[in-house]
Formats: structure tokens, sequence, C-alpha cells
């Protein structure tokens, strides 16, 4: 059974100001969340909750619910700001 993915606006308007070579590569990311929410290279924030995924020099952020099944990208940005 497959995992709903929904990205915030706020994740969204950040994924439409990047490079667009990055905005493909990191939109491959959020679709595999579909299948695998915790892909390998994943790692639990500490601190706070969520998840971040690496692409490149950007991070995404973004929590699971293993009840409902779902995935929702909170933040997209480069990794020296993505967690402020």
């Amino acid at each position: 059974m497959s995992y709903r993915v929904f990205i915030l606006p706020r994740a969204r308007k950040e994924i439409d100001s990047l490079p667009r070579q990055e905005v493909v590569a990191i939109e491959e990311k959020i679709e595999s969340f579909h299948e695998d929410p915790r892909p390998f290279g994943c790692k639990k924030l500490a601190g706070r909750e969520g998840w971040r995924l690496r692409s490149g020099n950007y991070r995404i952020l973004y929590k699971i619910d293993d009840r409902a099944r779902t995935v929702t990208v909170d933040h997209v940005g480069h990794r020296s700001d993505v967690y402020r």
C-alpha cells in the first residue's frame, strides 16, 4: 500500500524558486515517497519532529504519518538555511 504525498504551498513556492536542474531531482525524490517514505539516506531530525532527505546541496524536510499513510513536505531549501 502506498503513501499519499502532500506538498505544503510554502514548500511548493520554495521548489519553484530553485534552479530547474535541482527541481527535477527534488521532484523525483518526492515522488519516491509514495512507495517508501524512508528511503536510503533519510534521517530523523534532532530537536524537532520530521525527517530530512538530501538532494545535492538542498534538503527536503517532511513529516510522515504512518497511521494515515501520508507524507507532508514542509520545506525545501539550501542546506545552509533550510533548518532555520
